[in-house]
């Protein structure tokens, strides 16, 4: 019988229990959800985000990506709908048009996240990360509105709403790029 050189099996041991592969993890790890995460900007965001959803319990890395960008989906669709519902509170002509430009622009957030799915579900993932980065730029996008007019506030709730979005979308771009 050959022997197997001590060498090859040192080898096996670091590929098989040193080097983590998370794009093959097994749905179900109890800590694929703190492992992703902590390949990320965002720790805490990423695993609080991912533990408030059921389905993480049985994802796998891609799966997990699926679900931090609907999150970035639902923030995109009901900050697109909290300042169409500004505008219509307003009197200020000025205001109006920078919510208004808001509006349009985290409806384009969205779309570009709906995008990134689509991109993911076909496994391109750098067409997936260009989308999701598209639409944290939409985010900063109306926060610009508010700046070309300095006799404008930007309200401290968009402010809030970017920065979410924002970290949503580098959480997902990071938890992407593990996959390929």
């Amino acid at each position: 019988m050959a022997r197997v050189p001590s060498s090859s099996i040192a080898i096996v041991f670091l590929a098989i229990f040193l080097v983590p592969d998370l794009s093959g993890a097994v749905p179900g790890d109890p800590d694929l959800i703190r492992r992703t995460c902590n390949s990320t900007s965002f720790f805490d965001l990423c695993v609080s985000s991912l533990q408030s959803d059921p389905k993480s319990s049985k994802s796998d890395v891609k799966g997990l990506s699926v679900i931090v960008i609907n999150l970035g989906i639902s923030n995109a669709t009901d900050t697109s709908s909290y300042t169409s519902h500004l505008v219509k509170r307003r009197r200020n002509a000025g205001l109006n048009s920078a919510l208004e430009g808001c509006a349009g622009r985290y409806a384009d957030a969205r779309a570009a996240l709906c995008s990134a799915l689509e991109a993911l579900s076909l496994d391109d993932y750098d067409f997936a990360s260009l989308h999701v980065s598209a639409a944290a730029a939409y985010a900063d996008m109306c926060h610009s509105l508010f700046r070309l007019s300095p006799a404008l506030t930007y309200p401290a709730a968009l402010s809030s709403r970017e920065k979410a979005l924002e970290r949503l979308c580098t959480i997902a771009s990071d938890i992407i790029s593990l996959l390929g």
